[in-house]
């Protein structure tokens, strides 16, 4: 049997048929569910899936913040070495 992630309500689908990327729907909170892998049958919800991409685009721009303000402080070194 398997469960919503979110609320934990049973989820009414056949196993055997699900592939993984199928979307899904809890008809208990009404979150959308996609399937993350079907050995075992795990899901996973719209809101953990963009987390993850938040994160993957956070990192990215944390590098090139990091990059500027380095870049910054060399400007502010030579500036006072003036």
């Amino acid at each position: 049997m398997v469960s919503c992630p979110k609320c934990d309500a049973p989820i009414d689908v056949e196993e055997e048929e699900l592939d993984e990327g199928d979307v899904l729907s809890c008809d208990e909170c009404g979150a959308s569910l996609t399937v993350a892998s079907v050995n075992p049958v795990e899901l996973e919800t719209e809101d953990e899936e963009d987390e993850d991409d938040e994160d993957f685009d956070f990192d990215e721009d944390e590098d090139e913040g990091e990059e500027d303000e380095e870049d910054e402080d060399e400007e502010e070194g030579e500036e006072d070495w003036r």
